[in-house]
């Protein structure tokens, strides 16, 4: 792979995560940047990175920096993004992409000029802009991608699943994700949903034109304990709660979808289910066949039938389709999961701006991909306050 040059942006949940991937691609990692400069240089001394950023400005006038991966809270995305595309290098943004639809709007228009107003950035097109909407990446969903394609499930008839988590069960769980002002007026369905939302879009080919939402806050009320709290990281410590706070975001969401060509479909989206650490699932019923697929095994996938034993097909490069072969490195038996997930996710990335030929799509996620996540957000809200169907805009 062409080297790249990378500074990441955050030292909480995602920061590490997308530094380990990315130098398991022989990417390097040259310097991060936390909220404080104690915790930039500390996440540098940890992660083993070379250079600890003191200010955002001294990031991006790093001309070693080449791309930028954004995992800050949600509330600095549109800032960050615009400028490191402003500033001439490649962004990488977790999702959400921005906190309102006018954001990300304006970051789709920003990158779309930095590709044809700047060719002598990146390359031969510009500059790459993509989100990390990793759960594509999964072999098996690009399995299931190519099937709906070929035709093996026939006509969807209808799309059902969730995504469902219990690290926030407890009103003394706590992170900055539950504030509306650091994550946005949606948290479970911005932080999980869209996850669910942008892979079924993509592996079933069909668009959400309408969605029906009932959403529901479990703890209005929260303890927010003394010092900040990483994401997932609650029940491995003591409880010690200072302060009462009200919560507005919710805590788990019912959405009723209608997809393109009257495919009906549902979503139930909770970070208050017991018992389940990180589960996005799906079915998908076809009039020939149906798959489901559950993140929390990866590797298996089930496949029904009417009229023949149903089939359970294990991830095995010499099994599956071209498309999902691309995206295994490990012989069948040799299970991949979360951080594969994330090594080609950044692959596809990084691949494409090597090649430098920017007249054919992107096989990543693109901030038009996390703008239609942010407008679907916006139409889910706007269900549930209005108690009633939204078309999608």
């Amino acid at each position: 792979m062409h080297m790249f040059t990378v500074a990441i942006v955050g030292t909480g949940f995602m920061g590490p995560a997308h530094t380990e991937a990315l130098r398991r691609l022989g990417i390097n990692v040259a310097g991060i940047l936390g909220s404080s400069v104690e915790k930039s240089q500390r996440a540098a001394q940890e992660l083993g990175i070379a250079k600890a950023y003191s200010t955002y400005d001294e990031l991006l006038a790093d001309e070693e920096i080449q791309s930028v991966h954004i995992t800050s809270p949600n509330r600095y995305h549109f800032e960050q993004a615009s400028r490191a595309l402003l500033a001439g290098k490649h962004v990488h943004c977790e999702k959400p992409l921005a906190m309102t639809s006018a954001e990300s709007g304006a970051l789709v228009k920003l990158a779309q000029e930095s590709r044809l107003m700047r060719p002598d950035l990146g390359g031969a097109g510009g500059l790459g802009a993509g989100v990390n909407y990793n759960m594509r990446f999964y072999p098996l969903n690009l399995e299931v991608r190519a099937m709906i394609q070929q035709g093996t499930l026939g006509e969807i008839i209808s799309i059902r699943g969730s995504y469902v988590q219990d690290w926030l069960l407890y009103p003394t769980d706590y992170n900055w994700r539950v504030l509306g002002d650091e994550g946005g007026k949606l948290r479970a369905v911005a932080d999980i949903g869209t996850h669910w939302l942008d892979l079924l879009q993509t592996i079933s080919g069909l668009s959400v034109e309408a969605v029906m939402a009932d959403l529901k806050t479990v703890h209005p009320i929260r303890q927010r304990p003394s010092g900040e709290v990483a994401t997932f990281s609650g029940k491995m410590k003591p409880i010690e709660a200072s302060e009462s706070i009200q919560i507005e975001t919710e805590d788990s969401a019912a959405v009723l979808l209608r997809f393109e060509n009257g495919v009906h479909g549902s979503l139930w989206v909770s970070q208050v289910t017991a018992g389940r650490k990180n589960s996005l699932c799906y079915e998908i019923a076809g009039s020939k066949g149906t798959v489901a697929w559950n993140s929390e095994q990866p590797n298996e996938l089930w496949i029904g039938y009417r009229n023949r034993p149903n089939q359970q097909l294990l991830r095995d490069p010499g099994l599956v389709s071209d498309a999902a072969r691309r995206h295994i490195s490990y012989p069948g038996g040799h299970n991949e999961g979360y951080d594969d997930s994330f090594k080609q996710s950044f692959k596809s990335f990084y691949d494409y701006l090597a090649a430098a030929d920017f007249s054919v799509p992107e096989p990543f996620p693109t901030f038009v991909d996390g703008h239609n996540e942010i407008v679907l957000c916006e139409a889910i809200l706007k269900s549930h306050q209005g108690q009633q169907w939204v078309e999608i805009p």
